[in-house]
């Protein structure tokens, strides 16, 4: 069956409009705890996970999924707002058999989203996406649980404390972050008590931007997609490093001290470099999607090391890691997943590797962390009607094959759909700046008119 709710990365709508209304929200936790049950008929499934980020529709939201998992006999404990790999952490920590995180990612606050967590904190796997969507489509009232089945709905104490706890544990005790300015960026989203505090914990200097959320102001202006303003406060404060984290604290993004800023490609490279040069790399092989700069795979091939290709998506990254013993991956939006200590993108994480690795080698960032020259890529996005299924289209399919002609041994092409919104993502990348830009151009035009 088509997919009507599931994505790339959940469920993600606009807040208050199909299907991020309270009522779908109601009725997906409801076929979330049937589906788990079915899973798993003969073992309890009573708990569940629930967090948010700061938007101001996770009120709503919240409220609607804690009653659909109370009707069907689950617990559930409420976190408040925290970082997406929190309550992968916490779902594993907690023993329970679902997490929840309500959370539109890097999006704007009018948007908002579902992420669901199986009990060993991977996200949830395309089969029981599916199981969960067909639920959906059914009634589910004689699953309702009796009266004195009910269940209970408690908040937890400490959360970020626990979180910080976890993500510290990384760290040799022998660490600290001495010595090192840092700005962090927190997309006034989950992260933003939990970043500052540990980065000040492990004695870090630091400079906290994007801390005041107001529901309204999360990812406005700042964060992991809006590095602007870091860049400009690294530069102001003199740091030696900027942070940026999204919306939900699972991507990041960094700003060298020059005010450069550095992706997730770069990132990788420089923390995979790293464990191959400590002998704890596994697999020798990082693991990231279609999307990573060709340079990357250049850079890593020179030095005996595999880049294996998935999907977008951070839990095709995962899914990948575990099938062949590896234990780096990523995206270069900014997730990165490193699974000695985590079951999904995590940037906070992510950065207090990073600054390790700046404090034991007392190397300048932008040393550091520019490890390989990309080469050129372009992406663009073309946005259409929700009804229209551009790249069915014969026209898209022979601009596409063609575009692959003219860059074939030369560097790569990928259209694909987004898993979250009506946009089509066009990308090409090869020696040739020019050549990549009209190829990009045509391809885009093409699909725009195949768009009406």
């Amino acid at each position: 069956m088509s997919r009507t709710y599931f994505g790339t990365d959940g469920i993600r709508g606009r807040a208050n409009s199909f299907p991020m209304t309270a009522e779908v929200a109601l009725k997906v936790a409801m076929a979330t705890a049937i589906v788990l049950r079915d899973l798993h008929p003969k073992q309890p499934t009573d708990r569940v996970v629930l967090g948010k980020d700061t938007r101001l529709s996770c009120y709503m939201l919240e409220q609607a999924m804690t009653a659909g998992f109370l009707s069907m006999g689950m617990n559930v404990t409420l976190t408040g707002p925290v970082p997406t790999p929190g309550i992968a952490m916490l779902t594993r920590s907690l023993r329970a058999d679902i997490g929840v995180m309500i959370s539109a990612s890097h999006n704007a606050f009018q948007d908002n989203g579902i992420k669901l967590f199986g009990a060993d904190g991977c996200k949830l796997d395309d089969t029981i996406e599916k199981a969960i969507e067909e639920k959906l489509a059914s009634g589910m009232e004689e699953a309702l649980a009796l009266p004195a089945d009910l269940g209970k709905a408690a908040r937890l104490d400490d959360v970020l404390g626990r979180y910080a706890e976890s993500v510290k544990r990384s760290l040799p005790r022998s660490e600290d972050l001495s010595g090192l300015k840092v700005v962090v960026d927190c997309a006034n989203g989950a992260a933003y008590k939990v970043a500052p505090q540990t980065l000040w914990e492990l004695e870090a200097d630091v400079v906290s931007i994007g801390v005041e959320p107001n529901g309204r102001n999360i990812n406005d202006g700042y964060g992991a997609t809006a590095t602007q303003n870091l860049q400009k406060a690294v530069l102001e404060h003199n740091a030696d490093v900027g942070i940026a984290l999204d919306g939900d604290g699972d991507r990041l993004i960094m700003v060298d001290e020059l005010g450069n800023k550095i992706d997730g490609d770069q990132l990788m490279a420089a923390l995979t470099l790293s464990l191959h040069d400590e002998g704890a790399l596994s697999g020798g092989a990082l693991v990231a999607t279609v999307m990573s700069n060709l340079g990357l795979e250049r850079f890593l091939k020179s030095k005996g090391l595999d880049l294996v290709r998935t999907g977008v998506g951070d839990r095709y990254v995962m899914e990948a890691m575990k099938a062949g013993g590896y234990n780096i991956g990523g995206e270069q939006s900014g997730h990165i997943i490193l699974s000695d200590y985590g079951t999904t993108g995590d940037g906070l994480l992510a950065a207090l590797q990073i600054l390790a690795l700046l404090k034991r080698t007392g190397r300048k960032a932008s040393d550091v962390l520019s490890v390989f020259e990309p080469v050129p890529q372009l992406l663009r996005s073309v946005r259409f009607d929700g009804g229209v299924k551009p790249l069915d289209q014969a026209q898209v399919k022979d601009a596409i094959s063609k575009a692959e002609e003219t860059l074939a041994g030369e560097g790569r092409i990928l259209v694909r759909a987004s898993g979250t919104e009506p946009v089509i993502r066009v990308m090409a990348e090869g020696d040739d700046q020019n050549k990549v830009e009209t190829i990009v151009s045509d391809l885009c035009a093409v699909i725009e008119t195949a768009a009406v």
